[in-house]
């Protein structure tokens, strides 16, 4: 086993679940000529490229179904790429420590995580320009210019830490071409960077229970 060591924390994935939550439940209004709401529509997230929703709405043999037509506007969001966060490094000889005890036999602990930068690239893809704006003013405010959350990054040693979420570039992109049967695709893309960390195995060690002195 690579480095002596075999050990899976499911880090990443909870980052990547965590990421998605922050945006799910978001709902866009639509108003009659008077400004009242006359519906309220529940934008769904899922993980992948926006590349893929496109292809799926433009491809679509029964793309004038009512029901397919719902499936905009929606969200969907995937990891670019990691980086080492060389700024945000701890002390590596520092161990986290679980069940303290003394009237224990042994206890876990892990070495101080390592820093990542998570890139993460978030876009709504919408068909009126109404949608968008709704969809995009109700994140960005939360984002000057980071966004903080609480997360069990170690469940085995019940570890929260706060991790920061950091709102790097807005852009939008208006996908409409051919005739006037085609369907428009409005595209935002948000890019966030998610400052994490990563651990090494979780090690159990035995407390010293009596001593032999010569």
């Amino acid at each position: 086993m690579i480095f002596g060591h075999d050990f899976y924390h499911g880090t990443l994935r909870r980052y990547i679940v965590m990421f998605g939550n922050i945006f799910n439940e978001i709902q866009v209004e639509r108003y009659d000529s008077n400004g009242n709401v006359i519906q309220n529509v529940n934008v769904p997230i899922e993980y992948g490229p926006k590349q893929k929703f496109i292809r799926r709405v433009t491809t679509d043999p029964q793309i004038g179904r009512e029901q397919f037509s719902t499936q905009l506007p929606r969200l969907g969001f995937e990891m670019n790429g990691i980086t080492y966060a060389p700024a945000r490094k701890l002390n590596t000889g520092f161990k986290i420590k679980k069940n303290l005890d003394p009237d224990a036999i042994n206890f876990t602990s892990v070495y101080s995580p390592v820093p990542y930068d998570m890139n993460f690239t978030l876009s709504a893809l919408v068909r009126n320009a109404e949608d968008g704006t709704q969809i995009i003013e109700k994140i960005i405010p939360f984002f000057a210019p980071d966004f903080t959350v609480t997360m069990k990054v170690l469940p085995s040693l019940s570890l929260n830490m706060d991790i920061p979420i950091e709102l790097l570039s807005i852009s939008s992109e208006d996908t409409y071409e051919g005739d006037f049967d085609s369907r428009r695709i409005i595209s935002w893309d948000l890019s966030f960077v998610v400052k994490g960390y990563l651990f090494g195995p979780v090690t159990t060690n035995r407390y010293i229970g009596n001593a032999t002195i010569n």
